[in-house]
């Protein structure tokens, strides 16, 4: 069941992570334009890091609710029968993830914004003298000058996502059927349910060692990309 949930939590950071960056980039891409109010706008997406976890669990619990869920209220409006989110094994881990996905957006999206003002905007005046439109220009000079910053979110990103646990405790105590049964949990629960201390203590060692090793492999992929770069 570990290694179960240890799958559970590789799945989530896969869905979470990826996403999550691709997410808030965008919103920090239209946030970085001159618009009216963007000031405003940032603050309202940066409330739900702020907000506590629980508190935003026990809200999403009842807007996922199959019977009086505003979410399958309003898909039913349009004539689409909304599954049980967070009770079938199939989409209760990619609802947990669009969560985390919502309610991180605002921080990735700081961390994105600092890195486009860093960008020289000559760099984008030149790419257009010479013939470039805005999306070759996000290829070709964002993209690739934003790399630490992406660097950072991944990492810091993949280290959050693999210790997931207050959403998964408080939505589906690792159900239905263990689909969201993530890492953490398990030594939750064979510490503090089972109390079988020891075997969790081994087991968070196991996690310890896991995502050490996967921060180091980032590093070196990065370090190698900046090799072959320079």
């Amino acid at each position: 069941r570990f290694w179960q949930s240890m799958g559970n939590s590789a799945y989530y950071t896969a869905l979470a992570v990826p996403m999550g960056m691709a997410f808030s980039l965008a919103i920090a891409i239209v946030m970085n334009q001159k618009l009216k109010g963007k000031a405003f706008f940032r603050t309202l997406f940066f409330m739900p890091v702020v907000s506590s976890w629980v508190a935003v669990s026990i809200i999403w619990l009842t807007l996922l609710d199959p019977n009086v869920g505003i979410v399958n209220y309003i898909l039913k409006l349009i004539g689409i029968t909304g599954p049980n989110w967070l009770g079938d094994p199939r989409s209760a881990m990619p609802s947990i993830a669009l969560i985390a996905i919502w309610k991180s957006a605002g921080f990735n999206m700081v961390i994105w914004l600092a890195g486009l003002q860093a960008i020289p905007q000559e760099l984008y005046e030149a790419a257009s003298i010479d013939g470039a439109n805005r999306w070759q220009g996000f290829w070709k000079i964002t993209l690739p000058l934003l790399a630490p910053t992406s660097f950072f979110l991944a990492v810091t990103g993949v280290i959050g996502a693999l210790q997931v646990f207050t959403p998964v405790y408080v939505l589906t105590k690792g159900g239905p059927l263990d689909s969201t049964n993530t890492a953490v949990f398990h030594i939750y629960r064979r510490a503090f349910q089972e109390f079988d201390f020891g075997y969790a203590s081994a087991q968070s060692w196991v996690l310890f060692a896991i995502i050490f090793l996967i921060t180091i492999i980032q590093v070196g992929v990065r370090r190698r990309n900046e090799e072959i770069q320079y």
